[in-house]
């Protein structure tokens, strides 16, 4: 006779159906939390790391992330030149499209401005 104990399976180790749903369900929850969307911020460090990577250049900081349909957008802002003084460095503004599950599809160079320009009002 198999009864069963408080670890989950039976006195002489053999595991109950209970046990299998248990473990089923805890199986299925992983897979499907995998293929959510990465978050916001998880996003920022992402579109800011695969740049780097392609580019050969670290990024000075993220300006801009939102969701898209089909994952994430960031604009990200790159030293491409730097001069002295400082506020004459090249800067360049990087949009980058990643997946829902934070993996670079695309970007672009969608600005190029001096360290000390500032935008115009609109």
């Amino acid at each position: 006779m198999k009864t069963a104990g408080r670890s989950g399976g039976t006195r002489d180790g053999s595991r109950t159906s209970e046990d299998t749903t248990s473990e089923d369900t805890t199986s299925e929850d992983t897979t499907h939390r995998a293929g959510r969307r990465v978050s916001a911020p998880r996003a920022m460090r992402r579109a800011a790391e695969q740049l780097q990577e392609l580019l050969g250049r670290a990024p000075e900081s993220v300006s801009a992330v939102k969701p898209t349909d089909n994952g994430w957008q960031a604009d990200v802002e790159v030293l491409e030149l730097e001069r002295v003084p400082g506020t004459t460095s090249v800067m360049a503004s990087y949009r980058v499209t990643l997946d829902e599950e934070g993996e670079l599809l695309a970007y672009e160079r969608i600005r190029r401005y001096t360290r000390g320009q500032i935008d115009p009002r609109q």
